[in-house]
């Protein structure tokens, strides 16, 4: 049974009959539900609203879907699923590298949609996030899975929902490499292909930006050319404490 949430999901799409489809089958699933039909209503309704998730199409008037996406990864972390009938795979890469966590192009299912809201707040534990996870630490970062906080030697660095599942999923292989398509699977839950492998190389390259970590002398993700990426040679330990 899906639990009810404090934040209701925001859907934004400038087709009515969408708005109506995907509010029905997202209440009749037990989610709160906001609506907004260009780029600047969702963008209040964020500021306002602070949903638990955003449905995100990205044809809109005022400001445009990428825009809007781009803004909210400014303010945090909230899952985004993208419904665009902008469906090619170029599109989705587009997407996803902006910082979407999932992506179902136009014409879709509405029982799929819900699935897929069901399955992202869950990964990012909008729906309830389990306790009790020991925290990940390797040489100054500290990844509080929980709680969703990370730090690098103290600092707290913010990052979207799918950069932090990128980075848990390196450092819990403990210094195995770990191959693009076994990433796209940990961060995005989807089956991936080939032409998707550089969705994987653009993110590692912004969570790279964000931590401190540049390519050329990595202290933390280290590329393995052909391969993928693992862990810098010191594995990360975990710690059952949680700081208070």
């Amino acid at each position: 049974m899906t639990p009810h949430l404090a934040r209701p999901i925001l859907i934004v799409d400038d087709d009515p009959k969408i708005l109506r489809l995907v509010r029905t089958y997202l209440e009749r699933s037990g989610f709160g539900v906001v609506e907004a039909s260009d780029g600047a209503a969702a963008l209040r309704a964020i500021e306002e609203q602070e949903p638990a998730l955003v449905v995100l199409d990205l044809m809109l008037p005022v400001v445009d879907g990428l825009s809007v996406l781009e803004v909210i990864r400014r303010r945090g972390d909230t899952p985004v699923i993208i419904l665009s009938a902008r469906g090619t795979i170029s599109d989705r890469i587009e997407g996803l590298s902006v910082g979407a966590d999932d992506y179902l192009p136009k014409p879709f299912s509405p029982a799929e949609l819900v699935a897929r809201v069901q399955r992202v707040m869950a990964r990012s534990g909008a729906a309830g996030s389990a306790t009790g996870l020991p925290l990940l630490v390797h040489d100054g970062l500290t990844v509080d899975r929980a709680r969703h906080i990370v730090e690098v030697n103290g600092r707290p660095v913010s990052l979207s929902v799918t950069e932090l599942r990128l980075l848990v999923a390196i450092l819990e292989a403990d210094g195995r490499v770990l191959s693009r398509d076994q990433l796209l699977d940990a961060v995005y839950g989807i089956d991936s292909s080939a032409i998707l492998d550089r969705t994987i190389d653009v993110l590692v390259g912004r969570l790279r930006d964000k931590i401190g970590d540049p390519a050329a002398s990595p202290r933390f993700i280290v590329t393995v050319r052909g391969a993928g990426y693992r862990a810098a040679v010191r594995a990360p330990t975990r710690s059952s404490a949680q700081p208070g």
